[in-house]
C-alpha cells in the first residue's frame, strides 16, 4: 500500500504543527481526516483551528471533520471516536500527536503544568488509544503512530526537565506495551520522533535556544508519517522511529527540501543523540 485514500485518520492536536501537516499530507492521497483539537477560534499568537485546518484538507482533497476535543475529557474522546467512525464508516489509523510541553526542572514545574503533561502526553496517549480500539480491531490495515521518542534511560534526557521526559517517554511505553498487547490482532503501534528540531510554535518553549534557520519543517514528519501509515501493520509494529529513518526505509534520502533554510546546520531535538557522522 503506498496511498490513504479512503483511510479514516483520527489525529488529535491537529488544528496546527506536525499534527496539521500529517492531517494535509494524509488529505492529498484522498483520505478522511478527523481533526481532534481544542482549538475552534483564532489564537492572538498561535495559527491554526481546527475550522482552518478541515478547509485545507478539504482543498487537499480529503474530507475533513473537525472536532472540538479537550483529550483530557475521556467521555469527550469517546464520542468524538464514535462520530468519526459514525461519519465516516470506521477509523483506520489513530495519530496521537497532542502534546504539552514545560521545560524546566524540578523546583521550577508548577504542579498544574506537570498534571496538564501527564494528562494531555501519558494519559491521552492511552484514552485515544482505548476510545478508538473498537474500530482499529475491524480496520483493514489498522494503525496506531505516537509522536514521541525511543524510550531511552540515560540520565541527561532526565534531569534537566524530569517532568517533561516523564511524560513524553510514558507515551512511548504506552506504545511498546500496546504494541505487544495488540500484536495478535494486526493493529501496528508504533512511534515516531524527528532527528532535528521542527520548526512550530513549541520552538517559543526552547527560550531562543534554536532558530528557526536551525530547524527542519513538519512535512518531513508528516511524510514520515505516511511512509509508516502506508505499510503492513502485521509486519511494522513495535518500532520507535526516527523521522529520517522512516524516510530511508522507504527509498527518501534527500532531505534539503525539508530544511527551513537549506544548506544551514541542523539543530538536533531532544533526546535524539547528535549525528558526527
Amino acid at each position: 500500500m503506498t496511498s490513504l485514500a479512503g483511510k479514516t485518520l483520527f489525529i488529535t492536536g491537529a488544528s496546527r504543527g506536525i499534527g496539521a501537516a500529517i492531517a494535509l499530507r494524509a488529505a492529498r492521497d484522498g483520505a478522511n481526516i478527523a481533526i481532534v483539537a481544542k482549538t475552534q477560534a483564532p489564537h492572538p499568537s498561535l495559527p491554526g483551528t481546527i475550522h482552518s485546518v478541515a478547509a485545507e484538507v478539504e482543498r487537499a482533497g480529503g474530507h475533513a471533520l473537525a472536532l472540538a476535543v479537550d483529550i483530557r475529557d475521556a467521555e469527550a474522546v469517546a464520542q468524538a471516536a464514535a462520530k468519526t467512525a459514525e461519519t465516516f464508516g470506521g477509523i483506520d489509523i489513530l495519530v496521537n500527536n497532542a502534546s504539552a510541553i514545560w521545560l524546566a526542572d524540578t523546583p521550577n514545574t508548577p504542579i498544574k503544568r506537570l498534571d496538564l503533561m501527564f494528562d494531555v502526553n501519558m494519559r491521552g496517549t492511552f484514552v485515544c488509544s482505548q476510545a478508538c480500539l473498537p474500530w482499529l480491531r475491524r480496520a483493514d490495515n489498522p494503525h496506531i503512530l505516537t509522536l514521541s521518542p525511543p524510550p531511552d534511560l540515560n540520565p541527561k534526557w532526565f534531569g534537566p526537565h524530569v517532568a517533561y521526559t516523564l511524560s513524553k517517554y510514558g507515551m512511548s511505553l504506552c506504545a511498546l506495551g500496546m504494541a505487544e498487547e495488540l500484536r495478535d490482532a494486526g493493529i501496528a503501534v508504533n512511534t515516531l520522533w524527528p532527528r532535528t528540531v521542527i520548526a512550530t510554535a513549541a520552538l517559543a518553549m526552547l527560550g531562543g535556544a534554536v532558530r528557526p534557520e536551525q530547524c527542519r519543517k513538519p512535512a518531513i514528519v508528516a511524510d514520515a508519517a505516511h511512509a509508516i501509515l502506508t505499510r503492513a501493520a502485521r509486519t511494522c509494529t513495535g518500532r520507535h522511529f526516527i523521522d529520517e529513518d522512516a524516510l530511508a526505509e522507504a527509498g527518501i534520502t534527500a532531505l534539503d527540501a525539508y530544511a527551513v533554510q537549506p544548506g544551514a546546520a541542523l539543530a538536533t531535538d531532544l533526546f535524539v543523540e547528535p549525528d558526527n557522522g
